[in-house]
């Protein structure tokens, strides 16, 4: 697991204690039963941390939203059976779908 590292913020010029990128190209997915919080990087969108529904609607708008941010790879939470239909419709957008163990991720910020 990535060690915590000191990066600089451009803007502020200030340091601040984070994860290290591994594709600046990836947005996350924590996946739930009734909805998605999805992020990509900052610059990428006015408002970089969105919520989608759990329909095949919301799931195809969060596609096309991933698709205008210039999105390559996601990268989602294995919870229960509610990233199949999510996964099935990325790949179908042509995005690289990486499947995480929620288990393995739950404790990566503390790190």
């Amino acid at each position: 697991m990535a060690k915590p590292a000191k990066t600089k913020n451009k803007t502020k010029g200030e340091w601040e204690e984070g994860l290290v990128a591994l594709n600046r190209n990836a947005a996350g997915i924590d996946v739930g039963n009734a909805e998605h919080y999805v992020a990509v990087s900052e610059g990428r969108d006015p408002e970089p941390v969105r919520t989608f529904g759990s329909f095949t609607a919301d799931l195809h708008r969060m596609a096309q939203w991933l698709k205008a941010c210039r999105r390559e790879t996601v990268v989602m939470q294995a919870t229960g059976v509610y990233w199949i239909a999510l996964f099935q419709i990325l790949e179908s957008y042509g995005f690289q779908v990486n499947v995480v163990n929620a288990r393995h991720t739950k404790d990566a910020a503390r790190t």
